[in-house]
């Protein structure tokens, strides 16, 4: 009985060498990338504009405590404080907000100049119909045209050999009366 070779590798390199992964992972080093811009955004200017209008810190002392925080008598923490983290969550809605913001700005545009394009093939395409059923229509025409001066042409030849046949069987009258 002979092995079955394995085609798990060969299917692996097939999908990892498509077209569509390597743009997903680009798309994903591109992301993490403006990410990284949009945190740096939220953190480096929006956050110092939000603080003027703070009366103590910034989104981050936004917080509810539930357990304050256990020091002993050198200061040092020894239970942690639990809070609710209400101002990181509002900031990272707002990186949310913005990053989706963006890449719609960036899908509309993307989306606009698809169909910018697609319209344009669609108006080649039916330019190429309207020209192909132009040209087939002339062709009937003209083969129409042919038909006609053909048939008339028939017509006259069948209208030439009546011609001939009459002026035939007169002559063959006139030969067997002389």
């Amino acid at each position: 009985m002979a092995k079955k070779k394995s085609t798990f590798w060969k299917d692996f390199k097939a999908f990892i060498t498509r077209g569509n992964v390597v743009d997903m992972a680009v798309g994903v080093v591109v992301g993490g990338s403006f990410s990284k811009i949009v945190t740096g955004l939220v953190n480096n200017i929006i956050n110092p504009a939000v603080n003027i209008f703070m009366k103590k810190g910034g989104l981050d002392a936004i917080k509810t405590v539930i357990t304050p925080a256990v020091l002993d008598e050198s200061g040092a923490v020894v239970t942690a404080e639990v809070a609710i983290l209400w101002g990181t969550w509002l900031q990272t809605i707002l990186d949310f907000l913005i990053t989706a913001f963006c890449v719609f700005l960036l899908v509309r545009i993307i989306t606009g100049i698809r169909k910018k394009f697609e319209a344009k093939k669609l108006a080649e395409e039916a330019a190429k119909a309207e020209e192909a059923k132009a040209k087939a229509e002339a062709e009937k025409a003209a083969a129409a045209e042919a038909a006609k001066l053909a048939a008339e042409k028939q017509a006259a030849l069948d209208a030439s050999i009546l011609e001939q046949a009459k002026l035939l069987a007169e002559i063959r009258d006139l030969m067997k009366n002389k």
